[in-house]
């Protein structure tokens, strides 16, 4: 299983929308709104680094509002 947090910027005003669609997303397990350069905090879940790939690129900057993404993936140490 592969784990992300996927780190967004959002236009103005949009924070509460964009996290309440993303919780929708299949594969999504966690949505935070956050201060800091960042507006809301995804955790995310897929089977492997493809899915993850599918599931950011083709839903999670699909959702309107989104004006930049960065993905953090866990590693295990």
């Amino acid at each position: 299983m592969v784990h992300a947090y996927i780190l967004i910027q959002t236009e103005v005003g949009r924070a509460r929308d964009v996290a309440v669609e993303i919780e929708s997303i299949p594969g999504v397990v966690r949505v935070d709104a956050v201060t800091g350069p960042y507006d809301v905090i995804v955790l995310t879940e897929s089977q492997n680094v493809d899915e993850l790939g599918r599931l950011i690129i083709s839903k999670v900057q699909a959702v309107s509002g989104i004006t930049r993404t960065l993905t953090c993936s866990v590693v295990k140490l």
